[in-house]
């Protein structure tokens, strides 16, 4: 969606401007912060632990959301401009790199504490997905992440609409898989694997960006690909089915009731 009148600012103090996209990025890492925190303590978790943890993969999962940006649009950023990397004040954030980034520390301080990551990276479903919706309402205000134009009456695809309607379908579904008791472990990689499947084929579809192997366009109906993302969703995919899997035939899986 395209609404020039929309204002990225939610209020101004003197110089300092705050975004909504800040705004609704926050309260989706609060949410799911907390979500995270209440169902870990259920199972006995170490109250510091949780809290340490949680800024630590919040922390990572910003650093490694700019870098895979920086790297992914203009890598030539660290060597001529190198500070222009750390502008995150100024945008450019990727979804994959702080999943990525959050991850990846998350598992190294878990492994560092000999804690057991399975049942907290799946709790942190709830604030993947909320923040799949938030932060796509907030790319509406930056009046990013727009849709190709088309011939049809609405003139642009809603690409921002259609990321929050994947939110919802992966939010929903969480707690629709949470009363099945699957695997620790498996409402993660699941939702990795349906997230990068709805995106590589439905959201990268639509949305207006360049195509790094021109297979197929069409302007009139507003569809493209292969973009930078759909070139390696298959990837990903084959990653998540395999930890899929591996959750699945673990003989030693644990389940959370």
């Amino acid at each position: 969606m395209y609404i020039p009148t929309l204002s990225p600012y939610a209020f101004k103090i003197g110089p300092i401007a705050v975004h909504w996209y800040g705004i609704f990025m926050a309260i989706s890492i609060a949410v799911g912060g907390y979500y995270l925190y209440k169902q870990a303590m259920k199972l006995n978790y170490d109250e510091d632990f949780l809290l340490n943890l949680i800024m630590v993969v919040v922390i990572s999962g910003v650093v490694g959301a700019r870098l895979m940006f920086v790297l992914a649009n203009y890598p030539e950023w660290f060597i001529k401009n190198p500070i222009q990397v750390l502008k995150i004040y100024e945008g450019g954030l990727s979804w994959h790199g702080a999943v990525l980034g959050g991850f990846l520390a998350g598992l190294y301080y878990c492994r560092k504490k000999n804690v057991r990551i399975n049942p907290l990276e799946d709790f942190a479903v709830v604030g993947l997905a909320l923040g799949n919706i938030l932060v796509r309402i907030g790319n509406i205000f930056n009046q990013e992440v727009l849709g190709r134009p088309t011939e049809f009456t609405f003139g642009r695809w809603p690409a921002q609409l259609v990321g929050v309607a994947m939110g919802i379908f992966l939010l929903a579904r969480y707690f629709y898989v949470q009363e099945k008791h699957m695997p620790d472990g498996y409402q993660f990689w699941s939702f990795i694997f349906y997230y990068q499947l709805l995106r590589g084929l439905v959201e990268e579809t639509v949305r207006d960006n360049p195509l790094i192997w021109p297979v197929y366009l069409n302007e009139k109906w507003g569809i493209g690909f292969f973009t930078l993302t759909q070139l390696v969703t298959p990837f990903i995919l084959i990653l998540a089915y395999w930890m899929i899997k591996r959750v699945l035939n673990d003989p030693n899986r644990q389940y959370y009731d």
